[in-house]
């Protein structure tokens, strides 16, 4: 099909308001962006490899398929995977989105991948009269399910401005990065190294103004509402102070992924990021470790367990 009858086919689902949403992956974020399309009166469509923890946490109004093909009808179809490989699994993969989904229909993809992956997912579907979308989601699952994440986009402008109604039922504000899908992931990149690096820097000095004998909750308190009253210092210092890492969360292996891709990325351009590289090697010796299951703000953790503070930290467990 040209691409001019592609055009026409995504145009008809766009004046129909996009009434059918496929969501592939339901951790977290599937599950809070699944809720919150549903509540809005769409039909919602889930499909997850795990089947089993999808029937015991499907809400009444959203629907179970037991394999990608139940997604056919589907005229938006988000994937919230963990990694590269996972999505390409589900898109390319014998049986996946570039067989399955119908002229026209869209693939967004909200998950943290490689820029190079992100284009390639954008020729295929375009070879096979498709669209894709990169819809990087910056928030937790809560802020999602309340519909205040931030969107970095990437793809046709036009294509995300036929979305944007679609979209802003998850987002309180979409930034549209560029016509390259692959810009929005690595913006989505830069932004998850950036949140890193600020928690690796909270938890040193955290820990250097605990261990002078200054209450970490004063501390928090003095930092988040003076000159770092960020949303990223707010929320991930408040993690480090309560010991957020032992609840469920960012894990610190994908934190891990995701400071590899833009390790790359930089090493590609030649932008030497020293920082991000101090970082990158925590998280690796948190994986080897055995600790990377816990939430990436077990880097405060492990900034206070070195300057000797008593932590609450599982045994590290070498593989």
């Amino acid at each position: 099909m040209n691409d001019q009858h592609s055009n026409q086919a995504f145009s008809t689902l766009a004046r129909s308001g996009f009434p059918t949403i496929g969501i592939l992956g339901y951790g977290n974020i599937g599950r809070a962006l699944g809720q919150r399309l549903a509540d809005s009166g769409r039909k919602v469509i889930v499909h997850d490899r795990n089947l089993a923890r999808i029937q015991r946490e499907l809400p009444d109004n959203i629907t179970v398929s037991y394999h990608i093909a139940g997604l056919a009808e589907c005229d938006v179809v988000f994937t919230c995977l963990p990694d590269d490989v996972a999505v390409d699994s589900v898109t390319t993969g014998p049986g996946g989105l570039f067989g399955v989904l119908r002229k026209g229909a869209v693939h967004i993809s909200t998950s943290t991948v490689s820029p190079t992956l992100s284009r390639q997912l954008a020729a295929g579907h375009l070879r096979a009269g498709q669209t894709f979308l990169v819809a990087a989601i910056l928030g937790n699952p809560d802020i999602v399910r309340t519909g205040q994440a931030f969107l970095l986009t990437g793809g046709r402008e036009d294509v995300q401005q036929a979305l944007t109604p679609l979209l802003q039922q998850v987002a309180q504000r979409i930034f549209h990065v560029a016509d390259d899908s692959g810009m929005a992931s690595l913006m989505k990149l830069a932004c998850n190294t950036l949140t890193g690096v600020t928690l690796q820097s909270m938890g040193e000095m955290i820990a250097l103004l605990s261990k002078a004998g200054i209450d970490r909750q004063q501390v928090f308190d003095i930092l988040t509402n003076s000159m770092f009253d960020g949303r990223v210092h707010r929320f991930y210092g408040g993690k480090i102070v309560n010991d957020g890492h032992l609840a469920p969360g960012m894990a610190a292996t994908l934190a891990l992924k995701d400071f590899a891709l833009a390790m790359a990325e930089a090493e590609q351009r030649q932008v030497p990021m020293p920082l991000a590289g101090m970082v990158h090697a925590r998280l690796m010796k948190l994986q080897a470790d055995g600790l990377g299951a816990l939430d990436w703000s077990v880097l405060g953790a492990v900034a206070a367990q070195d300057a000797g503070l008593e932590v609450k930290l599982p045994a590290r467990q070498r593989s």
